[in-house]
C-alpha cells in the first residue's frame, strides 16, 4: 500500500513557506518580465513613463539606468536578500504602477488585464508581511 501524507500532516511553517516561495517566484516573474521590456524595447519605458506618470522627455539611457537597477533589486528579491528592504520596495514599486494605471480601471471591460495588478500587488503585500516566514531558498534571514 502506497503511503500518502495529507497537507495537515506537515506542519503550518511547511506548507507556509512553500506558498511563500510561490508568490515569491510569480512575482519574480513578472517583474522580471517587465525589467527586461526596459532593455528590449527601450522606447515602451519612456512611454509608460509619459502616460502613466506623467514625465515626459525620459531618454533611452535613463530606462536603461532604471531598468538596471530594477534587475539588481528583482534578483535580490527572488533571493530573500535584505527582505524588508527588497520586499518593500517591490511591494511599492508594484503599488506606484497599480495605482498609477487608476483611468483604466472605468473602462474595465477594454482594460481587464490592469486588474491583474491588484492580486499581485496582495501577494507582494502579504510578502512583505510575512517575510520571516519566507525561508525557502533565501540568501538572506
Amino acid at each position: 500500500m502506497e503511503h500518502t501524507t495529507s497537507p495537515s500532516s506537515h506542519p503550518i511553517e511547511v506548507r507556509l513557506s512553500w506558498a511563500l516561495l510561490s508568490l515569491r517566484v510569480t512575482v519574480f516573474i513578472v517583474m522580471f518580465v517587465w525589467t527586461l521590456d526596459k532593455f528590449v524595447n527601450p522606447s515602451h519605458g519612456m512611454a509608460i513613463f509619459e502616460k502613466f506618470y506623467g514625465v515626459g522627455g525620459v531618454t533611452e539611457m535613463a530606462v536603461y539606468i532604471l531598468g538596471a537597477f530594477q534587475l539588481a533589486l528583482v534578483f535580490a528579491f527572488l533571493a530573500g536578500i535584505a527582505k524588508r528592504y527588497t520586499y518593500g520596495l517591490i511591494f511599492v514599486l508594484h503599488g506606484g504602477s497599480t495605482l498609477a494605471s487608476f483611468a483604466q480601471y472605468f473602462d474595465a471591460f477594454n482594460h481587464l488585464l490592469f486588474f491583474a495588478a491588484w492580486p499581485m500587488w496582495a501577494a507582494c503585500f502579504a510578502l512583505y508581511l510575512l517575510r520571516d516566514a519566507d525561508t525557502r531558498f533565501v540568501i538572506g534571514k
